[in-house]
């Protein structure tokens, strides 16, 4: 098995490690009753429809 020849700093291994945990933007859908953006498998809080059905009822009391 090979081994390392020297020793790995630690800013090498702190920037490797770095590079796989950067954070990644929400996947966002369009509604397809108001056409606002939501993330997928939710409700849609602006309109309250899911799937082409209502779902909550959003009309202002």
């Amino acid at each position: 098995m090979a081994t390392p020849k020297y020793k790995t700093s630690k800013s090498k291994a702190a920037s490797r490690k770095a590079a796989n945990m950067k954070l990644k933007a929400p996947t966002l859908t369009v509604c397809s009753m108001c056409g606002n953006k939501i993330l997928p498998h939710r409700v849609c809080p602006k309109c309250g429809y899911y799937r082409g059905e209502q779902v909550i009822d959003t009309s202002d009391k």
